[in-house]
């Protein structure tokens, strides 16, 4: 990663004899102009991760109230949807970069044109999931082995739900459209906009119907594609602004396909390491098992806090690479990696004082509180790391360096899993500890080396409006 501030120095600065007091002064205003775009765009990038699960905990609150079966089947159905779309957030992540560059070299129609390919492949690939699903909705449920009650009530929400997903696919390819153009603020207002929309309709459907847990995913799935029609209008207007024709390209869709599989990839590795230390918990204990349930609640919403920084990562440097300012660029990276070590070590300070009082909230089992207050001061620790590596993830992302994100993100799990055998095959005491220790330093550090190793080169800066190696 390249350490001067070109911005400053390039830009700023009249000559080899100009004063040194003219030089600091260009390279803190180039520095607080960074600082600006940046917190321009997570700002509102926040807001709209911290609505998006929202969806969920509205669904949660409403049906819990029907009953244990009911809730139980919600549990399994909306698990089922939650890793479809965790995988699939790659139509954000390859939309973004391809839009930005374009954008950055000057070529906003061809920036409307990726966004618009990119929306077609989700289109496709939502109808393809509902083609596929909706035969074999009843067998996946299956899987689970819950009682026939639950099982059908799974089977139900999830067989409705399918009908949202290609909705919510088109809005995730449409926060990376919008993203690549720089905008943040939209997809707040969509986000908020959906999740008034999705509670309303839940309450009407679920009990002002008394559709039970079908209410709740026919309530969702409307709010999904009213959120759809809202970014398909942008969409076509900001086509039409520009003369770019709506028909899909065939080969923006195969170019977005081919970034969005090694994208798909990199986040199947990210999930699988998120099922082994699920798996190797369950094993060591329901305790362990229940302890790491709340603090893996507790480090999604800290990634989701982090992850805005991610996303203006995102846009800023695929802005910064189509417009060919390599300077720009590495101090883009250097400040986001700065904010992404200085928000982790605010995080996980918040997260070692309220950890003594954070068990009463999650649990009433005195066990799981002592497990949790020690769990979550080693967290703690190790969330400054995090910050750096989901700082530099976004950047690599927006650079659309996806082949080295999948490659390695293969790489971090195969260190990450013998340190899993280990706690499993020695069950060290705590065991939560050893285990949060595994992950938290262990498989989060594998990835601060890989990504950092990559970020300290320039190999990942390939600039111009479509990235070529």
């Amino acid at each position: 990663m390249a350490s001067s501030l070109g911005c400053a120095e390039g830009s700023h600065t009249r000559g080899p004899a100009a004063p040194a007091t003219s030089m600091a002064a260009a390279r803190v205003c180039c520095i607080n102009a960074i600082d600006r775009d940046i917190f321009r765009l997570a700002l509102p990038a926040l807001g709209a991760l911290v609505a998006e699960p929202l969806f969920l905990l509205t669904d949660t609150a409403l049906v819990g109230h029907l009953g244990e079966v009911p809730l139980a089947g919600l549990s399994i159905g909306s698990a089922i949807l939650q890793t479809a779309i965790g995988l699939l957030i790659f139509l954000a992540y390859a939309t973004t970069p391809a839009v930005a560059r374009r954008l950055g070299a000057g070529d906003r129609p061809g920036a409307i044109r990726a966004g618009i390919d990119g929306l077609w492949l989700a289109l496709g690939i939502g109808a393809a999931i509902v083609v596929i699903g909706l035969p074999t909705s009843g067998w996946v449920v299956g899987l689970f082995g819950a009682n026939p009650d639950v099982t059908a009530a799974a089977d139900t929400y999830l067989s409705l739900s399918l009908w949202g997903i290609p909705g919510m696919l088109i809005v995730i390819a449409a926060n990376g459209l919008l993203r690549g153009m720089q905008d943040t603020r939209t997809p707040l207002v969509v986000a908020i906009g959906g999740f008034a929309a999705n509670g309303l309709l839940n309450a009407l459907f679920i009990y002002g119907f008394g559709l039970g847990i079908a209410g709740s995913a026919i309530g969702t799935v409307i709010a999904q594609w009213l959120m759809a029609a809202v970014y398909i209008v942008i969409a076509v207007r900001a086509a039409r602004a520009v003369g770019v024709p709506l028909r899909p390209g065939l080969a923006g869709v195969g170019n977005a396909a081919g970034s969005g599989g090694w994208l798909l990839l990199r986040t199947a590795s990210l999930r699988a390491a998120m099922i082994a230390t699920v798996f190797v918990a369950t094993d060591l204990g329901v305790t362990e098992l229940a302890t790491l349930q709340i603090a893996l609640t507790v480090f999604s919403l800290l990634a989701f806090i982090l992850d805005a920084l991610a996303i203006a990562g995102q846009a800023m440097i695929g802005h910064g690479l189509g417009a060919a300012d390599v300077p720009r660029v590495s101090a883009v990276t250097r400040r986001l990696v700065d904010h992404g070590i200085l928000g982790g070590i605010g995080l996980g300070v918040a997260v070692a004082v309220l950890a003594p009082f954070a068990g009463p909230v999650f649990s009433g089992d005195e066990a799981v509180h002592r497990m949790l207050t020690i769990t979550l001061l080693v967290m703690a620790a190790g969330v400054p790391l995090a910050g750096f590596v989901f700082v530099l993830d976004g950047v690599l992302i927006g650079a659309g360096d996806a082949r080295y994100l999948a490659l390695t993100g293969v790489v971090n799990l195969l260190v990450y899993v013998p340190l899993l055998w280990l706690v499993e095959a020695l069950r060290p005491e705590p065991g939560m500890v050893w285990l949060w220790l595994a992950f938290g330093l262990g498989y989060i550090g594998a990835r601060a080396i890989t990504l950092g190793l990559r970020a300290r080169g320039d190999r990942w800066m390939v600039t111009g409006t479509v990235r070529r190696k």
